[in-house]
């Protein structure tokens, strides 16, 4: 079926710098994004169980969601609201790209990748955000832990960000055992939910949150593309966030297609972070992407 469109263009942000033009020619109507397509491609894939969301964000349309607030553990998700909370204290003027924050061997943990923050070390908060978010860097997010407050991170994302499901209460840990946390309350643990992330990488789409423009810009230089980025055709951008425990593995983000379509991909799983179980995820990439 083919219709005639009206197409936006963008560039950096869906707000900043979109408009619509009337073009006199025959285009594919959009694709029809309904549950079924996420169930067949988690179907193919193997993923379950599994909770998903899927919206198009350059056209008016609903999108289509598998269990939104699933209470699977977030995992490094969580980095990217508590990267959005500092940065939107930086807009307040309270806090600075340049202020050093020194690192203490109270936060030292594992990381998959050796990490660059090591005691004594003063690290600008630039830096810190750049390590949580390309690198995953477990290291830095507990520094932004005692740097911000996890109550008060908490408080500021529902109040500020609209995420209304996010709390931050234990540090993060590369392995085990856990990290020492005195201030964690023994019992109650992080929380993301896909519908929170999914809300979270449109307003970052959208340039509604502060320092939207730097938030992309690290997505975009993530360097864990071992899940759904396998899947992408080519001249595909995937701005994301993974996340990965032995429970739990994850994946989501923006999705911009080189015809200029524009969509939001959350995908969270009850899978354990393995090659086999993450390599999933590209299949399930590649099934969804033939569709869209």
């Amino acid at each position: 079926m083919y219709v005639l469109a009206r197409v936006w263009y963008h560039t950096t942000g869906l707000n900043a710098s979109t408009y619509l033009r009337d073009v006199s020619l025959w285009e594919k109507a959009p694709p029809v994004l309904g549950e079924d397509l996420l169930c067949q491609a988690a179907a193919a894939s193997g993923l379950s169980p599994f909770a998903a969301i899927l919206r198009r964000l350059d056209v008016a349309e609903p999108g289509t969601s598998i269990e939104p607030l699933a209470a699977f553990y977030p995992a490094s998700m969580i980095k990217t609201p508590l990267a959005a909370v500092a940065l939107t204290l930086v807009s307040d003027g309270e806090l600075t790209l340049e202020q050093q924050v020194p690192v203490t061997e109270a936060n030292m943990t594992f990381n998959d990748t050796p990490s660059p923050l090591v005691p004594e070390y003063r690290s600008p908060l630039r830096e810190l955000l750049e390590l949580m978010i390309t690198r995953s860097d477990n290291v830095a997010t507990n520094m932004l832990y005692d740097l911000i407050g996890r109550e008060r991170a908490t408080k500021m994302a529902a109040e500020r960000l609209g995420l209304q499901h996010t709390s931050f209460r234990r540090k993060l840990s590369g392995s085990l055992p856990l990290i020492e946390d005195p201030q964690w309350d023994g019992g109650e643990l992080n929380t993301h939910p896909p519908a929170d992330a999914a809300y979270l990488f449109e307003a970052i789409a959208r340039t509604q949150i502060p320092h939207a423009a730097l938030l992309r810009c690290l997505l975009q230089r993530q360097q864990w593309n071992n899940k759904l980025s396998r899947g992408l055709q080519a001249g595909d951008v995937f701005l994301h966030k993974t996340g990965d425990t032995d429970e739990v593995t994850h994946d989501g983000g923006i999705l911009e297609l080189p015809c200029g379509a524009v969509y939001l991909l959350v995908v969270y799983t009850g899978m354990e972070s393995t090659n086999e179980n993450n390599a999933r995820f590209g299949t399930f990439m590649s099934a969804l992407r033939s569709s869209l």
